[in-house]
């Protein structure tokens, strides 16, 4: 059975837009893991553009199904890591100036940094994935490097249509194929939505979809109008209170 990461970023991301305390992304955790998510994904990019560090240390206490660290090579990362101990850290590409990930990591020019944090973070017993493009010679690299498995880059399957689309499917399914028989777990992401899920969840090797942005956004609209009533509700509670005239 294909296991749900639900990726909750972007309730940071609403937050710090304020720089305020809300909305919590440790609540916004529990709400998924009540709603059936099998994992909680979050990135602690090095800017702290959305996920900050008191987010992961509390996650870290209060998540009771797996949490997935996505992160950067970085030494100040890797750290954290460590300290933290994550159930998993997926290694993922990092630059200041994107607004979201664009593509899998480059595991065959990454260099010493990336093979010493694999290695360092499985001597720390946290399962350790690989953001990749689903490219033969890098599904070998991660497996090479040591990786216990691979999340697939699913970027360009969900912006293409058409016949594309169908293309860049068959691109993931062989990569998950040759993943699964090099002994990676296999997982998948970005850009997945309500449309486009299911192709890539009936990939037989696929065990796991990471999934943020979609969910947050869909959750926005089928939970606005109860939000607004609740707030109108309570208005007009304290209105009855003091017994304002209408108008």
């Amino acid at each position: 059975m294909t296991k749900l990461g639900v990726n909750i970023d972007h309730v940071a991301t609403v937050r710090q837009a304020r720089r305020g305390i809300e909305p919590e992304p440790v609540w916004a955790a529990a709400v998924a893991e009540l709603a059936g998510a099998d994992g909680i994904t979050v990135h602690l990019r090095e800017d702290r553009r959305h996920i900050q560090d008191r987010d992961v240390e509390l996650l870290r206490r209060t998540v009771q199904c797996k949490l997935n660290l996505e992160m950067a090579v970085a030494e100040e990362i890797v750290g954290i890591a460590l300290e933290l101990g994550p159930d998993q850290a997926t290694l993922v590409p990092e630059k200041r100036e994107e607004v979201t990930t664009e593509g899998g990591l480059d595991v065959l020019g990454a260099g010493d940094a990336l093979a010493s944090a694999v290695e360092r973070l499985k001597a720390a017993g946290v399962q350790v994935n690989l953001f990749i493009d689903p490219v033969a010679a890098q599904i070998q690299g991660s497996a090479d490097i040591g990786a216990d498995g691979v999340e697939l880059h699913t970027g360009q399957y969900a912006l293409a249509s058409g016949e594309e689309a169908g293309e860049r499917l068959g691109e993931l399914a062989a990569g998950a194929a040759l993943a699964a028989n090099l002994g990676l777990c296999v997982a998948a992401g970005h850009g997945l939505n309500y449309l486009n899920v299911m192709p890539v969840t009936a990939l037989p090797q696929v065990e796991e979809l990471n999934i943020g942005h979609s969910i947050i956004s869909r959750a926005i609209f089928s939970g606005l109008e109860r939000a607004i009533r609740e707030m109108k509700d309570l208005i007009l509670e304290a209105d009855r209170s003091v017994e304002k005239e209408p108008g």
